[in-house]
């Protein structure tokens, strides 16, 4: 821990000489560090980690931190090195992403001699986004989109590296730095890391700005693997956040499919860009803070699927989090919205774009053009109407769950199995719970060599067995939420289909099931 608080004094001082400051003063580069007036870096435990904190009451809209463009770490500003720049320029193929992975790889090559050092050993050792799981961890997530989108995560990251590789070794980079492990780590980095800028569609990486930890727009409250070893001697204008007002009438609006869609697109940074009349990437506070509390960024909208792919973590309440569910053909040629519009909400209320599809499939064929303009006006059609599509709903959101291999309970249950292995104290402690395992976890010891008391006390000691059960834990957590928003839409059409006088609603449908 010493060790570790002496190497972040070093990199604050290292900060404010290349003019970071969280003052109103352009340059503190004689400070011996780049923070104490308005910020100071703190420790949160299960909410984020390391992260930012408000070094006095702070105001909505108070500029925080200034990071001058010379501080970032660009492509453009690497490539002022005539070796990278000649090197780069022979592979015009690669994409302005690749170039940046290169740069990072190229500067972590120089080891301590890199003028980028004191940056570079901050940053974690591995991550844990999509790309990163191996096949049980993928498996783990069950959703089939979920489980895609991790196939497609690791396999775009292993195309990239070998894309990559010549323009790797072509630059003499040493053996650990050209495997795709290092690769991974790299483009993890910029993945999860960078901000946006202007010039560059790959963005920066902002050293001091990258530890503000996320909050998600709309909620005000909400030992690692070593990829590489540092070597002695090796050569190594404020963004609004926009907040919608709907109505609170039981029907939705065309308004609001179109705020969703706004909400949708919006920067992924709200609380900061890159401002140009003064060459600085400026931050600004989203909010009031009282002084000690966690100072959280805006990266954008992004569900938990979208966080787990890109940043590696994801939130236990994200209002922004949805559930895409299996529809007939019939509904996506029916309406006119994108595909990706048609979702229920974490709370369980289908989108706007999503009852209204439902309202016009379930009309007869005949009526559909004469109540169209009702249906994308945001109206109910008719109780039976209104009943039928919720009876849809619910019942496919309760085949949904059915067809799981694990329900709701058991994922809790498997939740708290994982936190008592990730929190015990001795190798002991550890055999005693795995020697009680099954379902699950006990597939997850068989895939990794642990069923006998031996290996498992090897688990104890291997920093990348425990990364694995991280991803796990991660994989579990995610689809438990997407069950979870499955079972609120269930919850949410009986409390529709029971506002309903009892001559047009039937049996109101429950969630409790059973895993096969």
């Amino acid at each position: 821990m010493e060790e570790e608080e002496r190497s972040l004094e070093s990199f604050l001082k290292w900060a404010a000489k290349l003019g970071i400051s969280d003052s109103a003063s352009k340059n503190r580069q004689s400070s011996s560090s780049c923070l104490d007036q308005t910020l100071c870096v703190s420790h949160f435990p299960g909410d984020g980690g390391r992260g930012l904190a408000a070094a006095r009451d702070l105001r909505q809209g108070d500029l925080i931190l200034r990071v001058p463009k010379s501080a970032l770490f660009t492509s453009q500003s690497r490539l002022k090195d005539e070796a990278l720049s000649l090197a780069v320029n022979n592979h015009p193929s690669l994409s302005s992403t690749q170039i940046l992975s290169v740069c990072l790889l190229y500067e972590v090559g120089k080891g301590k001699r890199s003028c980028w050092y004191p940056y570079l050993i901050q940053l974690p050792r591995s991550y844990d986004i999509l790309a990163s799981f191996g096949q049980f961890e993928t498996q783990a997530l069950q959703v089939s989109d979920a489980v895609w989108a991790a196939e497609k995560a690791i396999s775009k990251a292993e195309f990239d590296w070998k894309q990559a590789i010549a323009l790797m070794k072509g630059l003499d980079l040493k053996h650990h730095l050209l495997t795709f492990r290092a690769w991974l780590w790299a483009a993890a980095t910029i993945s999860s890391r960078t901000l946006h800028v202007p010039w560059d569609d790959a963005g920066c990486l902002c050293p001091v700005g990258d530890l503000f930890n996320y909050a998600a727009p709309g909620e005000e409250a909400l030992d690692s693997e070593d990829v590489f070893e540092f070597e002695e001697s090796s050569s190594s204008g404020t963004g609004s956040n926009l907040k919608l007002k709907i109505s609170s009438n039981e029907d939705t609006t065309t308004e609001q499919f179109l705020l969703e869609q706004t909400d949708a697109n919006l920067l992924r940074l709200t609380d900061g860009s890159y401002e140009e009349d003064v060459f600085a990437y400026c931050f600004y506070a989203r909010r009031n803070y009282k002084k000690g509390e966690q100072v959280l960024l805006s990266y954008g909208t992004f569900t938990n699927l979208e966080l787990l792919e890109h940043y590696g973590f994801l939130l236990d309440r994200n209002p922004n989090d949805k559930a895409f569910i299996p529809l007939e053909p019939e509904i996506y040629s029916l309406c006119s919205w994108p595909k990706g519009s048609l979702y229920i909400h974490q709370e369980g209320k289908p989108s706007f774009a999503l009852l209204s599809a439902l309202r016009l499939w379930v009309t007869p064929l005949n009526q559909r053009r004469s109540v169209g303009h009702l249906i994308y006006s945001g109206s109910q059609l008719s109780a039976e109407n209104e009943i039928t599509v919720m009876e849809w709903l619910a019942n496919n959101c309760q085949v949904i769950l059915k067809n799981f291999s694990t329900s709701i309970e058991e994922d809790k249950l498997l939740l708290c199995t994982i936190d008592r292995m990730q929190n015990c104290g001795t190798p002991m402690d550890l055999e005693t719970i795995l020697s009680t395992v099954g379902g699950e976890a006990r597939t997850f010891l068989e895939t990794k060599g642990l069923t006998d008391g031996e290996s498992r006390v090897k688990l104890f000691q291997s920093r990348q067995i425990w990364r694995c059960v991280d991803r796990w834990k991660l994989a579990v957590q995610w689809r438990l939420g997407y069950k979870t928003i499955l079972a609120n839409g269930i919850s949410y059409c009986n409390k529709v289909i029971s506002q309903f006088p009892s001559k047009h609603s039937q049996s109101i449908i429950t969630t409790t099931h059973h895993s096969k």
